[in-house]
């Protein structure tokens, strides 16, 4: 039985770790997870926030992901979109998913990443 999702991988071209590192720990604020020394040869870099986990493993050949993307929940977006924008990342808004605000960014090699929160509803009990 599936009880969660351990992380998510996405691809990077070879010798991209500092632009990676500068991009997610920098401006998204993750923390870097240090790989395990087997792994750590393969090149690549590990990301956390909360219980969210991002990969960027290196892919010989690369290319960037721009329809499969992770999606991040964030809380206060507005916020955290002025956090990319003011660290020079292009943030695109979509309206499309009920009761979400979202947006779209792309990592420094081109990957897409998606940043949603769910809306608030007030009524009875809330």
């Amino acid at each position: 039985m599936i009880v969660a999702v351990d992380h998510v991988q996405l691809a990077a071209p070879p010798g991209a770790e500092g632009e990676l590192r500068a991009y997610y720990v920098g401006v998204l604020g993750m923390t870097e997870v240090p790989k395990p020394p087997a792994l750590a040869a393969r090149g690549g870099c590990w990301f956390r926030a909360g219980t969210a986990q991002l990969h960027l493993g290196v892919e010989t050949g690369f290319r960037a992901a721009r329809k499969a993307h992770p999606g991040l929940r964030v809380t206060g977006i507005e916020a955290y979109a002025a956090r990319l924008e003011a660290g020079g990342v292009r943030v695109t808004w979509d309206d499309g998913l009920p009761g979400h605000r979202r947006f779209y960014a792309l990592d420094p090699v081109g990957n897409r990443l998606e940043f949603l929160e769910p809306l608030r509803m007030s009524g009875p009990g809330g």
